[in-house]
């Protein structure tokens, strides 16, 4: 596959499985389209013009020509400076590997990935919260994203990158949406009764298995094995966790369990003070979860695939 061709499908293989319907992700490119066309001619230059035809502000093509061709790939969910440089070891005992592909951001898609946050306003949305409740909780949580992430030095995987000669992309959010989506058809269909029975049912998938068997099984942090599910919400993706204060808007729409990757000690407070169930599902496995089916197409297209940094590598295809 030519890069651009390959970075082209793992976007809208995310549009397809994302949260929200297909309107909703279509406006926030053409919100990107007005905000261009109103530019000074000095500034547009300095725009990121990605935006104009990919929704997921933290996943970018960081490095490589277009129509650079892509045979084999190595795929972790961190690639830095010692993933690049350990592909740069492979690659000169005659690997042949084209292309990092990282799942956490880096350069420019970890720069936006505050912008990207805002998509969780709707999956609340979607969820029986107020819309304008959970933009004007948002708008905070991703100021403090932004701040944090700003005084990072983006770059160095992608200047390691650069300096081995590398290419790079980091896929984020497609890969977590597809996770989201598998694992909420999934429970939807296993209907476990209590705690104890949704933590074994995610444990029967094999990404949360080897997780398990690698000491982070999935687990209760609010609630006790025999409470109740009720009415699950996945939360998988949207960038990173979202203002604590979500979590009691969530419970008092009805919600009773999350099921999500991490979770902060905000988030447990306030769900031990409102009642409300968290299961931590696993990180690795569940960024595992979202990366295998989009690696499931690349290798259908012919592209090869070497695992690494925390990837738990299960075919489906």
């Amino acid at each position: 596959m030519k890069l651009r061709e390959l970075f082209d499908l793992a976007v809208k293989l995310g549009i397809e499985a994302d949260p929200r319907d297909r309107a909703e992700v279509e406006k926030v490119m053409a919100k990107a389209q007005k905000a261009y066309d109103k530019l000074d001619d000095e500034d547009k230059p300095f725009y990121d013009a990605e935006r104009l035809r990919n929704p997921y502000s933290d996943t970018r093509l960081l490095l490589g020509d277009d129509d650079a061709e892509i045979k084999k790939l190595i795929c972790g969910v961190d690639m830095e400076i010692g993933e690049v440089m350990l592909t740069s070891m492979l690659n000169a005992q005659g690997a042949g590997i084209d292309l990092i592909m990282a799942h956490h951001p880096e350069g420019l898609g970890l720069a936006g990935l505050g912008n990207l946050m805002h998509m969780q306003e709707q999956i609340l949305a979607d969820n029986g919260v107020l819309r304008s409740v959970a933009e004007q909780y948002m708008d905070e949580r991703v100021r403090e994203v932004d701040r944090s992430v700003g005084v990072g030095n983006l770059m160095r995987a992608v200047d390691a990158a650069r300096l081995a000669g590398l290419k790079m992309i980091c896929v984020h959010t497609p890969a977590d949406n597809f996770a989201t989506k598998f694992m909420t058809e999934y429970l939807a269909a296993e209907q476990p009764e209590t705690l104890n029975d949704l933590c074994k049912c995610i444990r029967k998938l094999p990404e949360y298995a080897e997780s398990t068997k690698q000491g982070v099984p999935p687990r209760i942090v609010t609630g006790s094995g025999h409470t109740s599910v009720g009415k699950v919400l996945v939360d998988f993706t949207g960038g990173t966790s979202g203002p604590k204060e979500f979590v009691r808007e969530l419970r008092e729409a009805g919600i009773s369990t999350i099921v999500c990757m991490h979770a902060t000690q905000g988030m447990i407070d306030v769900a031990k003070e409102c009642k409300l169930s968290i299961v931590i599902a696993g990180h690795m496995a569940s960024d595992s979860l979202g990366l295998n089916q989009i690696l499931d197409e690349f290798e259908a297209r012919g592209v090869e695939v070497v695992a690494a940094s925390g990837l738990i590598r299960v075919k489906r295809k």
